[in-house]
């Protein structure tokens, strides 16, 4: 009977140690989880704070280009303005200059108008010829 007790006790205390070390090992594994948590955790508020940093450090950037580019749409606007008010000015002064010259001159005007004529008329005679 004192062997099989002796048995009894040493089962008793394998058990009891084997429920020692599993709630031992079930402790540790819920602090590794708990503790992995945590620094995940940590890791997404990190990552999240620098995303906003960067947020912030580029929206200023965007709009000081946007506003350039606003003030340059701006400036070629009214340079392309410019340009074609000054080109209807020249025209303007050529058409009217041509006027004076025509009623100062009539018979010279006449026979410029007649020579411009014979010569673009020889030119497409020149071409149609070398077409063929």
């Amino acid at each position: 009977m004192n062997t099989q007790n002796n048995v009894e006790n040493a089962t008793q205390k394998a058990a009891a140690t084997a429920r020692d070390a599993a709630d031992s090992m079930t402790s540790s594994a819920e602090q590794a989880v708990e503790s992995t948590r945590r620094m995940a955790n940590d890791a997404l508020d990190k990552a999240e704070s620098g995303v906003q940093r960067l947020r912030d450090e580029v929206n200023p950037a965007i709009d000081d280009m946007a506003a350039r580019a606003q003030e340059f749409a701006s400036r070629s606007i009214n340079y392309a303005a410019e340009t074609s008010e000054r080109a209807r000015r020249q025209f303007n002064q050529a058409a009217e200059a041509t006027c004076r010259y025509v009623s100062d001159q009539p018979g010279r005007s006449l026979l410029m108008a007649a020579a411009a004529g014979a010569a673009v008329a020889t030119a497409l005679m020149m071409t149609r010829r070398s077409d063929r």
